[in-house]
């Protein structure tokens, strides 16, 4: 069992013609428990911050308008990925198994991107990379 998961959130544009990453946060989870909680956390975060309630009061009236039916409704996609149990359950299956986890959904200007992995299969494989690295 791995009992430590390195948690990010990045957003992905391009600026320029080149593909530009933009960390959103970093957890370092103690638990399974906390990884999936934060991940759930950070992607209902950014929902409510591209489909924010109308009536918000730091929205000036107008400031909100529908986009097209053709562009992707990334939040109601991170909102549905939190209330997937089968998707949650899954994820959680494969860090305790020491799998990187990657949930990434976008629209027509950004990627959004959830990762997760067990700290100590990160460590595994530095120690199995330096086992096998030659000795100057």
């Amino acid at each position: 069992m791995h009992d430590e998961f390195l948690c990010h959130v990045t957003g992905y544009g391009t600026c320029g013609g080149r593909r530009i990453g933009v960390p959103l946060g970093t957890y370092r989870a103690p638990t399974l428990a906390l990884a999936l909680w934060w991940l759930r956390d950070r992607a209902s975060w950014i929902a409510d911050r591209l489909d924010p309630q109308p009536a918000a009061e730091h929205l000036p009236p107008g400031a909100l308008v529908p986009v097209a039916d053709t562009v992707a409704d990334v939040p109601a996609v991170l909102r549905g990925w939190c209330r997937d149990v089968d998707q949650q359950e899954l994820i959680a299956e494969a860090l305790a198994e020491g799998r990187l986890i990657r949930v990434a959904v976008s629209d027509d200007t950004t990627e959004y991107e959830l990762l997760a992995e067990s700290v100590d299969a990160l460590r595994m494989q530095r120690t199995a990379a330096a086992l096998f690295a030659p000795v100057a």
